[in-house]
């Protein structure tokens, strides 16, 4: 794995304009993820990961979004100055991304053939015979058969599991340097959702494509990433490996989440929920933004906004139990 980031995002802020002003659903937030690494982002609904991934897309929809501040850097070309035009040649080539639901994002007037080829003749500049062969090659890599039959039908023809394959397919003809998938498996059951991540994890060692999956799931993290980032009111609380987030959590909310997980042991007559919900965008401007549903909170957590301490290499968290000669709960 190459030291040098391929996706490098500094200081990331990204608002709506509401009736009460500039609204900040992304506030701050650092991370970068090397080739061939997977990455996982995980929180509550409304904790801004969906935010983020369409930021570095550039798609968030203008107005009322708008990127105001910060840098995303692939291989050190800042996207957020880049204008349409060039954005429309990175997306689908240089970073691709897969939506949680396929029946939405695949085009249901025109055939699956015709959707993957499509990239392929616009990025690739193959001519149709070849862009078609590419095509087939694909919907095999990803696990379909009868691909020539395939190629000629339409999405409401396939099952959701198929969908989603045809999704990574087209999302990986181009062997993007990145793969953003926001939560992929949301809409599919147990079963299918287990052979689509198998199916990421082999692409991913196939091809050396970096991934960002972003999820709710802590599930699929613990068998799908090496790192994890921990998200929580658009803010970065926690960020580390797989093995210090589920062995050594450190941000109440982080431990919250994990509480929450089912036990297929069993021994749990309720399963435990975080109390209270994530807070609207902007409806916290000063203090912890989690303070008010922490078990742990005091009276600084109300008034100063904790920095991210580093807790040991490569592990940090936004928490002042954790602030270097203050008082910790472990």
């Amino acid at each position: 794995m190459l030291n040098t980031p391929v996706l490098d995002v500094k200081q990331l802020k990204t608002s709506f304009l509401g009736d009460s002003g500039e609204i900040p659903a992304v506030d701050d937030v650092s991370f970068s993820v090397n080739k061939g690494e997977i990455l996982g982002i995980v929180g509550e609904s409304g904790c801004g990961k969906s935010v983020t991934s369409l930021s570095i897309m550039k798609l968030i929809p203008q107005p009322p979004g708008k990127i105001v501040g910060g840098e995303i850097l692939l291989d050190g070309e800042n996207l957020v100055t880049a204008e349409e035009k060039r954005m429309r040649k990175i997306r689908g080539n240089d970073i691709a991304m897969i939506f949680q639901e396929p029946m939405t994002s695949l085009n249901p007037l025109f055939t699956i053939g015709d959707q993957l080829m499509e990239a392929l003749l616009i990025h690739k500049k193959m001519d149709k015979k070849s862009a078609r062969s590419q095509a087939q090659e694909m919907l095999k890599l990803v696990g379909l058969a009868r691909v020539e039959k395939m190629m000629k039908e339409y999405p409401h023809q396939l099952s959701g599991g198929m969908r989603q394959r045809v999704m990574i397919a087209m999302a990986l003809s181009c062997h993007p340097k990145v793969l953003i998938a926001d939560e992929p498996t949301t809409a599919l059951d147990v079963t299918i959702q287990a052979q689509i991540l198998s199916l990421m994890r082999d692409l991913n060692k196939k091809l050396d494509t970096a991934i960002i999956m972003i999820t709710h799931d802590l599930g699929v993290v613990a068998e799908l990433c090496q790192r994890v980032i921990v998200m929580y009111s658009g803010k970065v609380v926690e960020e580390g490996t797989v093995e210090d987030i589920f062995n050594e959590p450190a941000h109440p909310y982080t431990l919250g989440l994990l509480k929450s997980l089912p036990d297929i042991r069993g021994g749990k007559e309720r399963l435990y929920s975080i109390p209270g919900n994530v807070p609207k965008p902007g409806s916290i401007t000063k203090g912890c933004r989690f303070a008010a549903r922490c078990e742990f909170a005091f009276e600084r957590c109300s008034s100063d906004h904790p920095e991210l301490y580093r807790k040991r290499d490569n592990h940090t968290v936004r928490c002042f139990l954790h602030e270097p000669g203050g008082v910790s709960h472990e």
